[in-house]
């Protein structure tokens, strides 16, 4: 009896040759691909095309967004108000860096809004004796805020005057015989005032007044006398005060004054600058015709050069005359002594206007309650990167009021 043969069963693809199974998928892949350029809907009704879905081309709703250019969104803190009551200025050293004669006080997070919030340094200048009388730590610090409630963001604070410190110091304790000029301020007054300041977002600029000019109620005057240190003559250049200066061409004097330096940016490392004047200088009238300019020239080098070895992020600053007059009249060549920033003194109507190029040229101006009348002119002026004030009537606080006065009348 033969066998019966076995049924066959699935759907006998195996016995497809696996060239045709290839070419059917490819034909099926390449009509699906092709099928919106075929247009394969023509030959289908259309009550079936919905039931297949890869003919069913419209893509659905939102499936593609479309980009609509729209603002960026708002800083949250734009929508405050730049300057609430109390609030510190912005901090005059968030974008110094590593220069520092570079002094930016606007703060990164926010635009000026205003032409005199644009000057980066708005200083002040307080006299050597201005926290004299036994100033407590809370009336130092209450002196910074009310300062700072005034729109000043830097304070120009006497530290030397008259051939001495008005700070304890070493050096003069040992050029001397004493710490320091007579006064009655306290041991920590200048770092209470520093540490204030900077809590408050402003800089303290250590300003050394009267430069190598001294008089005769400086405690070290006769020992200058003595010792041979004071050039010939009398300078007169401001009426009241018969004045002498120093000989920075003698090793003795000029060390002492790069002695100095050294040991205040060295004990106060946070100070911002040191600040001279125009009192750095011999005047033209004094007897002899002797050109002391590169004397000058050498010994301002050599102290910035001590200064910075000791601290480099203090900056070396200078409030004089324009570079001409400075050099003519007082053998001050400061444009080739290598300061950080420089401040033109315009304490004086005539010819104002033509200050104005030398003080667009550098760093800023420094003005007297004279100049109260172009107050508007200066603060409005973008090129015066930065303004100082000095208080000629010998009252800073009665400056201030004026200066916020009419710092919020241009507004």
């Amino acid at each position: 009896m033969s066998r019966s043969k076995k049924e066959a069963s699935g759907c006998g693809c195996a016995s497809i040759p696996f060239s045709v199974i290839f070419l059917i998928a490819g034909g099926g892949y390449w009509l699906f691909t092709q099928r919106e350029n075929l247009e394969l809907s023509r030959f289908i009704p259309s009550d079936l095309q919905n039931q297949i879905p890869f003919l069913n081309t419209s893509a659905p709703e939102n499936s593609i967004p479309t980009v609509t250019p729209t603002a960026p969104a708002e800083n949250p803190t734009s929508q405050l108000p730049q300057t609430l009551p109390n609030n510190p200025p912005a901090n005059p050293r968030a974008n110094s860096g590593n220069n520092p004669g570079k002094n930016t006080g606007s703060n990164p997070s926010s635009s000026p809004q205003t032409p005199w919030e644009t000057k980066e340094i708005r200083g002040i200048y307080l006299s050597r004796y201005q926290a004299t009388n036994n100033a407590s730590e809370e009336t130092i610090r209450q002196r910074v805020r009310y300062y700072r409630d005034r729109g000043i963001n830097t304070i120009i604070h006497g530290v030397w005057g008259n051939a001495c410190t008005m700070y304890k110091s070493q050096v003069m304790q040992e050029k001397f015989g004493y710490q320091s000029c007579p006064n009655e301020f306290q041991d920590r007054w200048l770092d209470w005032l520093i540490d204030e300041a900077h809590k408050q977002g402003m800089e303290v600029h250590a300003y050394f007044e009267k430069g190598i000019k001294i008089d005769e109620n400086s405690p070290a005057f006769n020992l200058a006398v003595e010792r041979g240190w004071i050039v010939a003559g009398v300078d007169r250049t401001h009426p009241g005060v018969d004045h002498y200066v120093l000989d920075v061409g003698i090793s003795e004097v000029s060390n002492l004054f790069k002695e100095i330096l050294v040991e205040f940016v060295t004990r106060y490392p946070t100070i911002d600058a040191v600040q001279w004047d125009d009192y750095l200088g011999y005047h033209a009238e004094l007897p002899g015709q002797v050109d002391r300019t590169l004397e000058l020239t050498n010994f301002v080098k050599q102290a910035i050069a001590a200064m910075k070895a000791a601290n480099p992020n203090v900056s070396f600053d200078l409030c004089h005359h324009n570079p001409y007059w400075a050099k003519r009249y007082f053998a001050a060549d400061w444009e080739t002594w290598g300061v950080d920033r420089v401040f033109i003194q315009v304490y004086a109507d005539k010819n104002f206007n033509d200050e104005l190029k030398y003080v667009a040229a550098n760093d800023g101006i420094s003005i007297t309650e004279r100049q109260f009348n172009r107050f508007d002119e200066v603060v409005n002026n973008p090129q015066i990167e930065n303004i100082l004030f000095f208080p000629l009537s010998g009252e800073p606080e009665k400056m201030a009021d004026k200066v916020n006065t009419l710092r919020k009348n241009i507004n």
